[in-house]
């Protein structure tokens, strides 16, 4: 392994993004000097594709992918792994020598983060809102936590169904139904599940009435900045049990770490110096 890695990662409204900090404390950590970018698109003046193609031509080891480019950048990448396919979104790509190789561990890192607060629990009929690219992710990660119901909501109906077709070839026996009102598909629901950027800092506010999470034991919100969303708050507040987005991200950053450099960390001691760490390291 180089003593230097080049990374960097691709996204709208990633100013606050932790991942540049995750990886230059892992690289720490192995006597690893990271180099790693914030790439706006707008602000760069680039589309994406264009975007992605100059980080092929140069010294990138590999890129983290954020909202909103997940499933572009899937049909830029060779996806060797059966299950990442079927996701349809990568948010981890490494620059190989036959190519750029695409991965998913928002997958990996939502079920990590789960076991994490509830173990062996199984998530119940669950609601999930926003079905894009780390929804993907997320669904086929309850499949793999057992989850019995899954109903999905998001503003585009077309989006929502193609991911319940997806689904239902992935598990035939997992009840899928798509919605249009969250608060309707709430109800009876044991998990309730935001994966839109609603309540991310430049996102104000919830995607679903507080109301509605009464009766729920569970919540998930893929946003992590900041951690303590209203959702998660509202949730809280009702005595759902809080699975926070920073462990996705957590998780996520860690088995992306393991891709990019293949290199053991004390997630221990990271995820101390992540919390107590300014971004100027």
């Amino acid at each position: 392994m180089a003593n230097t890695l080049h990374l960097g990662l691709i996204g709208d409204n990633i100013v606050k993004s932790r991942a540049p900090l995750l990886h230059t404390l892992a690289g720490r950590q192995n006597g690893v000097t990271v180099t790693y970018d914030r790439l706006i698109p707008e602000q760069m003046g680039r589309e994406f594709d264009q975007l992605f193609a100059d980080c092929a031509a140069v010294d990138f080891r590999g890129l983290n992918i954020t909202y909103p480019y997940k499933e572009r950048a899937a049909k830029k990448v060779r996806i060797d792994d059966p299950l990442v396919a079927a996701i349809g979104a990568v948010n981890t790509v490494i620059f190989g020598a036959d190519g750029p190789e695409g991965y998913n561990t928002d997958y990996s890192g939502f079920v990590a983060g789960y076991r994490l607060v509830r173990g062996e629990a199984s998530p119940g009929p669950t609601l999930m809102i926003g079905t894009g690219g780390v929804g993907r992710a997320v669904a086929f990660g309850l499949i793999a936590l057992g989850a019995p119901e899954l109903r999905l909501v998001d503003r585009d109906a077309a989006k929502a169904a193609a991911l319940a077709d997806d689904l239902r070839r992935a598990a035939p026996e997992l009840t899928i139904t798509t919605h249009t009102s969250a608060e309707e598909a709430a109800k009876g629901a044991a998990g309730v599940i935001n994966c839109t950027p609603v309540g991310m800092v430049g996102y104000d506010g919830t995607p679903v009435d507080a109301d509605a999470l009464r009766g729920a034991e569970w919540a998930f919100d893929a946003v992590y900045t900041p951690p303590d969303t209203q959702f998660l708050q509202d949730a809280e507040a009702r005595g759902l049990t809080i699975v926070s987005g920073y462990e996705l991200f957590f998780f996520q950053g860690i088995h992306a770490w393991d891709l990019f450099a293949g290199l053991p960390l004390d997630q221990d001691a990271l995820r101390h110096e992540l919390m107590t760490t300014d971004e100027a390291v």
